[in-house]
């Protein structure tokens, strides 16, 4: 449920802090990429070198480059991590932090993230039985709720100082229950094809035609697909995630991905096809290694498998959408979306700066049959994937059962 899914981890300062390291190790063991923002006080019972071991990143703690936990130049990361994020969770939420969210303050990088936020809340009560009961809290507690926040514990149990009662954090597998109650995928139970990466033609076993597909755009659609709860079935020749609800298929030609392809969709809801896969091959391989003093060798190309078209030919068939990379006009992304049997089109021109091969971003347009073209920004390629989700759930074909 979590594979995939990124999770802003809030620490503010309390005795339980220490807990949050083994809830960032859980998170991370589910397949959830982790960030942590620490408030000052946090730092006073954890240290940041814990949670940047754990997670691989360092903490931040402040807003500012020369202030502590500040990495690299962001110049808001409050308001990056809040984009970011799937989720946030804060754990332990302190008494004052619960304070400073319920009344929309933003005075740390923590409340501010949470302030800047449209993704779900997690807050994760850790405080003295006193603290927890008094009617400030309460009443706060009560806010954070009506505004639509998850509120997870507290237990009660064993406090520091030798105290009982309520008001200890919450396990942290409860905690991620809660994540995972909250993240419940939009698209459960579905079964997903996608292809990526760049199909190689051999020409002798050395040299092969191909192109500069990266699978970094694919990658990004089976991640997203996952998170939300599909059985994704990954057809690559490009390096893939390990995570849980992707099972990747490695290809090399466009005939094993035609073939890998066409089973997969055979008992796919839904079929997105990224892969840059080759129009032509050579029609003799050589059987072994061209050699430079034979001179230039004389290839003959032939078409390879239409894998789109096979998959638009199937009866029943998946909810489909295809992907054109072009060079300048969207006029031939246009044409294929009318003639190739596709629900959807993304086509991207490689040409232009931040949407070509191996970029961590992309600029899409989204094409339908009937040629109307939706232009969107250039984005990182996981919100262009997020947002292509979104588009194929809400279509009235692909939300009802194949």
């Amino acid at each position: 449920m979590l594979a995939g899914r990124r999770v802003v981890l809030g620490v503010s300062g309390g005795v339980a802090a220490y807990k949050a390291a083994y809830l960032a190790r859980r998170l991370i063991e589910r397949g959830a990429e982790v960030r942590v923002v620490m408030t000052e006080s946090a730092h006073h019972f954890i240290g940041h070198q814990t949670m940047a071991a754990i997670t691989g990143h360092a903490p931040v703690t402040g807003f500012f480059a020369d202030g502590p936990g500040r990495v690299g130049d962001d110049v808001s990361p409050h308001t990056t991590l809040a984009h970011w994020a799937d989720a946030v969770v804060v754990a332990p939420a302190t008494a004052a932090t619960i304070a400073r969210v319920a009344a929309g303050l933003s005075e740390d990088v923590l409340t501010a993230t949470i302030l800047a936020t449209e993704r779900p809340v997690v807050v994760a009560p850790a405080m003295h039985t006193e603290m927890w009961n008094h009617p400030a809290t309460r009443r706060n507690v009560a806010t954070l709720a009506a505004d639509g926040y998850v509120v997870v514990g507290p237990a009660s149990g064993s406090l520091a100082g030798g105290d009982e009662g309520p008001g200890r954090l919450a396990e942290p597998e409860e905690i991620v229950a809660a994540l995972e109650r909250v993240l419940s995928g939009d698209m459960e139970g579905w079964a997903v094809v996608v292809s990526a990466g760049g199909t190689r033609e051999a020409i002798d076993p050395v040299r092969y035609i191909g192109n500069r597909s990266s699978g970094k755009m694919g990658n990004a659609l089976a991640l997203e697909a996952a998170s939300r709860g599909a059985k994704v079935i990954l057809v690559t020749s490009a390096p893939a995630p390990d995570v849980a609800g992707v099972d990747v298929v490695q290809v090399e030609s466009a005939a094993d991905m035609a073939e890998a392809v066409w089973s997969a969709a055979a008992q796919a809801r839904v079929a997105v096809l990224a892969a840059a896969v080759a129009d032509f091959r050579p029609r003799d391989p050589a059987a072994g290694k061209l050699r430079r003093s034979d001179g230039p060798p004389r290839i003959e190309l032939e078409p390879t498998p239409d894998i789109l078209a096979g998959v638009a030919a199937m009866e029943p068939r998946p909810f489909l959408v295809g992907f054109a990379a072009e060079t300048g006009s969207l006029d031939g992304a246009r044409e294929k979306a009318r003639s190739k049997g596709v629900d959807l089109l993304v086509a991207n021109d490689v040409t232009e700066p931040g949407a070509g091969f191996g970029t961590d971003t992309n600029r899409v347009a989204l094409i339908t049959p009937d040629g109307t073209v939706e232009q969107w920004e250039c984005a990182d390629k996981r919100e262009v994937a997020q947002r292509l989700w979104d588009r194929i759930v809400t279509a009235s074909d692909a939300g009802a059962a194949r």
